[in-house]
């Protein structure tokens, strides 16, 4: 069971961790110079910073939103209650990998009693899409950054692999029957069962295709976001600048994301200063710590406050929704 009290301990652990990190940062390099930095930010640019962070939500719920009714689940869902839930899960956006984000398949439920192993596949095809969308933007870069590249094609055969994996069934299937045989495993077979008929569903060519797409548009906001960050900092703008913004920004949600720590915290922010001093002629550790906190505010942490007000207003509209009617409950049971 999940309580709203547990998630806040959640919540607020991670803001303690994301307050260090930045403290972390700032003392490494110098604080005041930092302070400096920030000062001298041209806080217009804050609006298209933000604007293009949305659009990243926008076309990120989009997609979330056709999963959910390609998968048959959104009986029930209007796509008001849709993106209640998108936004509310993002408040789990600084859990380890992100894995968190199932929160919307416990959110689906009280909505209309859709098993959560049934949707849980649509946030693994979520976090899968998001992953290659930001490695083929990385790849944009890679010149920028050599000793990248062996990361970058390690990544690259992990996810085909795994792909190739999940959608070869005479395997999948061996293994749920042989899961299913084990006395220890074989109450959780019908909802591993679930799960795999859910991803195999999803990972499809065709689709995996169009949501990756997606997801490269999607994410590439947000690192046009960062690109009016370095800008606002002074940094000279141009094509040059939108690569090294594109590929710095990319490669350290990717770093943070396979780090599996809270919302990548601490290898996103260290591996920001660390790309951004070695590409941008002339940048301090200073320029660089200030533009990694005012990026990481305006994604991750501005994702999560978003997140925190949706599931507000989903408790209020939903309150009570854990406890299912017998019939309900009956009806998921035999799903």
């Amino acid at each position: 069971m999940i309580s709203l009290g547990n998630l806040q301990r959640k919540i607020a652990l991670s803001a303690v961790l994301g307050a260090l990190v930045i403290a972390a940062l700032s003392l490494l390099t110098d604080v005041r110079s930092v302070g400096n930095s920030l000062a001298g930010f041209r806080w217009s640019a804050l609006l298209a910073i933000l604007g293009w962070t949305i659009f990243n939500y926008v076309l990120r719920w989009a997609k979330w939103d056709y999963y959910l009714r390609r998968l048959g689940m959104g009986d029930g869902v209007s796509y008001g209650d849709s993106g209640l839930l998108f936004t509310s899960g993002m408040v789990m956006a600084v859990t380890p990998g992100k894995v968190g984000e199932v929160f919307k398949s416990y959110l689906l439920k009280r909505v209309n009693g859709t098993p959560i192993s049934a949707s849980a596949p649509i946030v693994l095809a979520e976090r899968l899409t998001d992953g290659l969308g930001m490695l083929l933007l990385m790849a944009v870069g890679l010149n920028l950054y050599p000793p990248a590249r062996p990361l970058f094609w390690l990544l690259v055969i992990g996810g085909v692999l795994g792909i190739a994996a999940l959608q070869y069934r005479p395997l999948a299937l061996a293994l749920l029957n042989r899961m299913e045989g084990l006395p220890v495993l074989k109450r959780f077979g019908p909802a591993a069962r679930s799960f795999y008929e859910s991803s195999f569903a999803l990972l499809s060519w065709r689709l995996l295709l169009v949501s990756t797409i997606l997801s490269i548009v999607s994410w590439g906001g947000e690192c046009i976001a960062f690109y009016y960050v370095l800008a606002g900092l002074g940094v000279a703008p141009g094509l040059e600048l939108l690569l090294i913004a594109t590929f710095v920004f990319a490669a350290s949600t990717l770093f943070g994301l396979v780090s599996f720590l809270p919302g990548g915290l601490g290898t996103s922010e260290a591996s920001s200063v660390a790309l951004l001093m070695a590409l941008v002629g002339g940048m301090t550790s200073a320029v660089a710590a200030a533009a990694t906190i005012v990026i990481r505010f305006c994604t991750l942490w501005f994702g999560v406050s978003l997140g925190v007000v949706a599931l507000l207003l989903f408790e209020r509209r939903y309150r009570g929704g854990e406890d299912e009617p017998r019939e309900l409950r009956v009806a998921n049971e035999s799903h």
